[in-house]
């Protein structure tokens, strides 16, 4: 059996001054907050690095603000970003509205509101769970064929995938209150495996101390 682990890292800050739910609308950069808290999770790599990790893959969303996530980190680490489509944001029908809890009050969406285990208003959980977990194994193999035995690779996605992913993982449901998540800005949700067996999940928030500055949309 081959032991390798795989760091769901979510990006950085977004800059949104208007609010917006952005989904997978593109060119949302990282805010100057969000880069910092880029160079923040990279300087977390590059320390694992330095006492022995090996860290051989970096894989993106292609989404902009996971795309300027993952730069610094793989400069930390002396490696090229390659994207996966798989590991991209959540498809949702609030897609570009700004003050969604308060449009909720309008009875044009509650029809998209009708299943929220499923949920109604977007992209099914399972399926993010599904289309994440195969991107998480490509990546494990490739780490192994890179680096062999105990290998590492650093995956940048948004909130809403690796926290279901997470909670798959962890045999929970995968319904639940988007403001219970815990999936902070440029937080690692690490993914241990022991061949293809999962046999733990670890989490890490390198930018804690900048968190209370930060805007932060459920959903976005």
């Amino acid at each position: 059996m081959s032991r390798a682990s795989i760091h769901l890292v979510r990006h950085g800050e977004v800059f949104n001054p208007d609010g917006v739910l952005y989904g997978r609308l593109p060119e949302f950069h990282l805010s100057d907050l969000g880069r910092e808290m880029a160079r923040r999770v990279a300087a977390y790599f590059q320390e694992q690095q330095s006492s022995g990790a090996k860290l051989v893959h970096v894989v993106a969303s292609p989404l902009t603000r996971a795309q300027e996530t993952a730069a610094p980190i793989a400069a930390a680490l002396g490696l090229e970003i390659a994207t996966d489509e798989r590991i991209i944001e959540a498809e949702n029908r609030f897609e570009g509205l700004s003050g969604v809890k308060s449009r909720l009050r309008n009875p044009k969406y509650w029809p998209l509101l009708r299943n929220p285990v499923k949920p109604s208003w977007g992209e099914p959980y399972a399926q993010q769970v599904e289309r994440v977990m195969a991107a998480v194994d490509d990546a494990r193999i490739r780490a192994l064929e890179l680096g062999g035995e105990g290998s590492e690779a650093v995956l940048v996605s948004h909130q809403l995938p690796i926290w279901v992913t997470r909670l798959a993982g962890e045999g929970r449901r995968l319904w639940h209150d988007p403001r219970n998540r815990e999936c902070t800005l440029t937080s690692v949700t690490t993914l241990d495996f022991d061949g293809g067996r999962l046999t733990g999940v670890r989490y890490a928030e390198p930018s804690a101390d900048l968190l209370p500055g930060a805007a932060n949309i459920p959903g976005a």
